[in-house]
């Protein structure tokens, strides 16, 4: 069962989408819903400053970081009474944190009481790594927290049905088991996407998600692409069939992630629904 939901909230327009998607969840799967603000950390822990020549200088007066302190607390404060106001307004009794600290990791820390983590591919604090696709946060985030994390797209959309990219990894099968829970809880209708041109492997993944379907006792109708991961994955969305993806996350290692770049990456980055990710 689905029982807490963890939104990461900085007052962007992303994660407002982000938002949206955690409160019509929530409500799918009468769940509870708690929205998480971290206030960053170095921020406040007064760097050395540099002057123009380079040479080190004094660090921030006291005072000076008192009052940052001050504002992060204060616009802290409203994001979080924000979200308070409109989830009541959707009829929705929700939990609210502020924390001091490094982002990602308090958003991980903070995700261990929770089911899964609904966040924006790209918040407040959007850093673009050299040649990524993601939110230094968000990339953090799905690596390391070990929990669902649904990234949310730039638009929202009701989710209607659902459908789990299988390759037989050991992410694809937690990642099965969780879409199929899902599925049932919300009476989404779930697809098993298998891209592979081998026959062979297609049939026995096929059997591997009839037999999971089996013991949730629901239906996973399975269809079979040729082609590349990505590709076929990001048409197949293309093609309105979902409104929601899941898949495992990072199947390849770091290495060829970084030669080749990730079916991960390619797909949240330019997925029109979210992708709902497993490690």
């Amino acid at each position: 069962m689905t029982n807490k939901i963890l939104i990461p909230v900085d007052g962007s327009a992303n994660s407002d989408i982000a938002v949206e998607y955690g409160i019509y969840i929530s409500r799918k799967l009468n769940s509870t819903l708690s929205a998480l603000h971290v206030m960053d950390v170095n921020l406040l822990q007064g760097p050395m400053l540099t002057d123009i020549s380079g040479a080190a200088v004094m660090p921030p007066s006291e005072s000076f970081l008192d009052a940052v302190e001050a504002s992060l607390n204060e616009k802290a404060d409203l994001i979080l009474k924000s979200f308070r106001e409109h989830c009541r307004w959707k009829g929705l009794q929700v939990e609210t944190k502020k924390v001091v600290g490094r982002i990602s990791e308090t958003i991980i820390e903070e995700a261990r009481d929770a089911d899964f983590i609904v966040m924006a591919k790209k918040g407040e604090h959007f850093h673009l790594k050299a040649g990524g696709f993601l939110g230094s946060v968000a990339e953090s985030v799905i690596r390391h927290a070990a929990k669902p994390v649904m990234v949310t797209p730039e638009n929202f959309l009701e989710i209607e049905s659902m459908a789990i990219a299988y390759d037989g990894s050991p992410s694809a099968q937690k990642a099965l088991d969780f879409s199929l829970n899902l599925s049932k809880q919300a009476a989404w209708p779930i697809t098993g996407v298998i891209i592979t041109e081998d026959m062979d492997k297609a049939s026995k993944l096929t059997m591997q998600i009839e037999n999971a379907a089996e013991k949730e006792e629901t239906e996973c109708e399975v269809i079979i692409l040729p082609g590349k991961e990505g590709t076929e994955i990001l048409k197949f969305i293309g093609e309105g069939a979902v409104e929601l993806m899941v898949m495992g996350a990072y199947g390849h290692n770091r290495l060829r992630e970084l030669l080749l770049g990730s079916t991960t990456s390619q797909v949240i980055q330019k997925s029109p629904v979210p992708v709902l990710l497993m490690r």
